[in-house]
């Protein structure tokens, strides 16, 4: 037995520290989980995978309508809380608990960080720490989940019941034995502490299961006999004294039918109490205090509680509970306290006035106890005020939005439903905006994020200058924003307000110095001729709003009847792409690239056609930005590039296949693993693969776009720039990154023999290439002129009609051999 305990208490010890390392553990899967330029990981990162053990100690929250709620609870979480149901509201769970989780995860959502907090929760005197580590994380539906790991720490105590155990008092269960006439003729010990023990002066274990007739202890004694077995059927007990030598020992009696419940007190030893009741109630940290049972007096109080609540000793030993009640809740705390029993714990938070009248929310556990001869109530005190204020905050977070604090899509569609359904019973009108800054974009890729949530801040601060009384305007992310104007609008009012929105929304912002200017679109829908209720106005305002973007900004557009035909054909658009994906119904065409000195095909540029099934051919410029969109290009373009890869593996070694990146590939993460992917399965040596991006790729996180294409040129592919010079900044692309090409935009190629401005562009793009080592392709070459005008320049490669259309991968072979036969005929 002493080696098994031995290796107990080793493997106990081996588990706490397991336990103990797990917070550090969880936080660095956190962080680790986080991707560049994002402040919060993915929950499926963090959540999912190789949690093992820790799984049990996850309960996952989530806002549903503004009610944080637990979804998912681990096994060890369910026996915290005592609830194995999913789904359901904080408030439906223990209180402790529920405002333990509730700070938890309202400072993790508030700060972007895990927050890692204390939780004592308290079971009939059980003080029980716990870890309580929240985790928020994005979730893909939008939103924040937030995943709370729990578990308990190895310092819990049992408060009521140690102040009992540190003195001498005792506590035993005795079970009454009957004889054959149904009278208790003995009793057996079936429970006892080891106060009990010391009081009886037998070992516990000697003493559990034991007949009292055996002998051997004070209350074998025939005249204690007698009155234990005068309790048993007759009462709810009593407390009598026995003389046990030279000690006297209170017995004190309750009687449950058969069962007798002895508490056991040397009452020679009470100074040795109060000074262990002084130890654990004057030094506790946690409020405490002893009340009279009939009068509500207080009759003694902590220091922490004296620090706590701000009254004098003197000053709260004079006072009654109700004194530190608010008046609006005498009737509910009396009537709890009249419907309490030896031991309580709150059932609900109340609320307590502190010396200087602010009042505190606290929850309160307490036992009757015998102070100084009176029937009392000895109470601890958890202040849970800052939870409380944590579970507002919530709520006001659940409506708000945490940049701007403009109210947030859920309160707006809430608002409009209300406005709507006054607006039916008085034949008004409702008119919704939805309002979208012009230039935003500018400014976040020019001065960064921090300085466009900064002026996001600002735009708020006029929207609640222009829009008041009853109208709502809210930020339903990124610079999106939508109005409600709730009053009686006509067109014109509409029509005015819009102005004046665009014009307070257009003027100058001053941020550290720096003068910033963006513009203001907005879309206006009107009930109830625009829809008659929120969803149909949303979309039809949402409509107008594209129609007033694509006018080029800075204007505000009602909505019109076919702008929902062109929303129809734009869904049946991304109905009919997705069906496309799935029924194989795209083709890859190839262009080829071609060496001017060489006047040999050096390479094909890979295009993607779509042969739909009704329409025919779809042009990539109606279907390409509907893919980005919905985000189809990701699995198409891995689809491309293996395609390409693989085709390309049909042709003569020195033959090279160009494919098109989208930036939207670029933000999936998995561009690089696609690219080795197509190259692996296609045998396709990486030198042969070159990949082209537009400018539009550094638009945004540059720094994690550059390092990917670093990545991408370890592997050996080319990288070229596509539509070199069409763009603001192309110049310092080419200082960002090592380019292996640069694509001369058709635009300039087209002119190249009119206009004296393309040829000068074509004539520096091409000394560029030289001075920088960097291949120069022309594109849309149609005309021998534009061809002998690009090789005068240096151009290095062209392709365009003058050599071929783009050709299905069946027709290369023969292209291949037409251009073989050329060049055997001019050499």
């Amino acid at each position: 037995m002493v080696m098994a305990n031995k290796k107990s208490a080793k493997t106990s010890a081996k588990f706490s520290s397991e336990m103990f390392a797990d917070v550090p553990v969880l936080q660095r899967k956190w962080q680790a989980a986080v991707r560049p330029g994002e402040r919060l990981p993915h929950y499926e990162d963090v959540m999912l995978g190789s949690l093992g053990r820790l799984a049990d100690h996850i309960v996952l929250l989530r806002d549903v309508d503004g009610v944080l709620c637990a979804s998912h609870t681990g096994r060890y979480v369910q026996t915290w809380l005592n609830d194995e149901r999913w789904d359901i509201p904080l408030s439906a769970l223990p209180p402790d608990c529920a405002t333990a989780l509730t700070e938890a995860a309202a400072n993790a959502r508030e700060n972007c960080r895990p927050y890692l907090a204390s939780a004592h929760c308290v079971r009939d005197g059980l003080v029980r720490t716990f870890d309580v580590l929240a985790l928020p994380t994005r979730s893909r539906w939008g939103g924040i989940l937030v995943g709370v790991y729990v578990n308990e720490r190895n310092d819990q105590y049992n408060l009521l019941d140690t102040i009992f155990s540190a003195t001498d008092e005792g506590v035993l269960s005795l079970a009454a034995i009957r004889d054959a006439r149904g009278e208790a003729a003995d009793f057996q010990i079936v429970h006892l502490n080891q106060g009990a023990a010391r009081l009886l002066m037998q070992p516990a274990t000697e003493l559990l299961w034991r007949r009292l007739s055996a002998g051997g202890n004070p209350l074998a004694a025939p005249p204690v006999m007698n009155r234990l077995r005068g309790f048993v059927g007759s009462g709810p007990g009593g407390q009598f004294e026995i003389d046990s030598g030279d000690r006297c020992l209170r017995l004190g009696v309750t009687a449950f039918g058969d069962m007798l419940s002895l508490t056991v007190s040397d009452v020679t030893a009470l100074k040795q109490r109060e000074v262990s009741f002084r130890l654990l109630f004057e030094n506790n940290p946690m409020p405490m205090w002893v009340f009279d049972a009939g009068t509500m007096e207080f009759l003694s109080v902590n220091d922490a509680a004296v620090q706590h609540y701000g009254y004098s000793r003197e000053r709260f030993l004079g006072m009654t509970l109700r004194e530190i009640w608010p008046e609006d809740e005498w009737g509910a705390h009396s009537a709890a306290l009249r419907e309490i029993g030896d031991v309580y714990q709150s059932s609900r938070d109340w609320r307590h006035i502190r010396a200087d009248g602010t009042e505190i929310h606290v929850l309160t556990f307490g036992r009757r106890v015998a102070f100084e001869g009176r029937d009392g109530y000895l109470v601890a005190v958890v202040d849970i005020t800052e939870r409380r204020a944590a579970e507002a905050r919530i709520a006001h977070m659940a409506h708000h939005d945490g940049l701007t604090n403009l109210p947030n899509r859920d309160f707006y569609q809430e608002r409009l439903g209300e406005a709507l359904e006054r607006s039916r019973s008085g034949n008004r009108r409702v008119a919704v905006m939805c309002v979208d800054l012009d230039l935003f974009k500018n400014v976040n890729d020019s001065f960064g994020h921090p300085m466009g949530d900064r002026l996001l801040k600002l735009v708020a601060e006029r929207l609640r200058e222009v829009v008041r009384d009853d109208n709502v305007a809210a930020r339903l992310g990124g610079d999106e924003f939508a109005i409600v104007l709730a009053a009686d609008v006509s067109p014109n009012e509409a029509s005015a307000f819009a102005e004046r929105l665009i014009e307070a929304l257009s003027a100058p912002y001053e941020i550290d110095g720096l003068e910033v200017v963006v513009g203001a679109s907005v879309g206006i829908a009107l009930s109830p001729g625009d829809g008659t209720t929120s969803e149909e106005l949303m979309r039809n305002a949402d409509m107008a709003l594209y129609r007033a973007k694509s006018e080029g900004g800075g204007v505000h557009h009602f909505f019109e009847p076919e702008m929902d035909q062109q929303a129809q054909k734009r869904r049946d658009m991304e109905r009919d792409l997705r069906a496309a994906f799935s029924n194989g119904e795209f083709e890859l065409h190839y262009q080829p690239l071609v060496d001017i000195a060489a006047d040999r095909i050096s390479g094909f540029e890979s295009l993607l056609r779509w042969r739909h099934p009704q329409k025919g051919m779809v042009s990539p410029a109606e279907f390409i930005p509907v893919a980005e969109d919905i985000g189809l290009i990701v699995a198409l373009g891995e689809w491309v590039l293996r395609e390409a890869c693989a085709e390309a593996m049909k042709w003569p070694a020195d033959v090279k296949v160009a494919v098109n990146l989208s930036p939207v590939q670029f933000r999936s993460r998995n561009l690089v693993q696609a690219v080795i992917s197509a190259l692996a399965h296609s045998g396709l040596p990486a030198r042969r693969l070159e990949l082209e991006i537009t400018e539009s790729v550094f638009l945004a996180e540059t720094e994690a776009n550059l390092a990917i294409l670093h990545q991408l040129r370890e592997l050996g592919v080319s990288i070229s720039m596509d539509d070199f010079g069409t763009g603001y900044s192309s110049l310092s692309y080419l200082r960002s990154f090592p380019f292996d090409k640069i694509k001369i935009d058709r635009s300039f190629v087209k002119d190249l023999a009119r206009r004296a401005d393309c040829l000068a562009i074509v004539r520096a793009i091409s000394g560029l290439g030289r001075s920088l080592k960097i291949t120069t392709t022309a594109e849309g070459v149609e005309t021998t002129d534009q061809l002998d005008w690009l090789r005068a320049e240096g151009c290095n490669e062209v392709q365009g009609f003058l050599f071929s259309a783009a050709k299905p991968g069946s027709e290369i072979a023969g292209l291949l051999s037409k251009f073989a036969e050329r060049a055997s005929k001019a050499a």
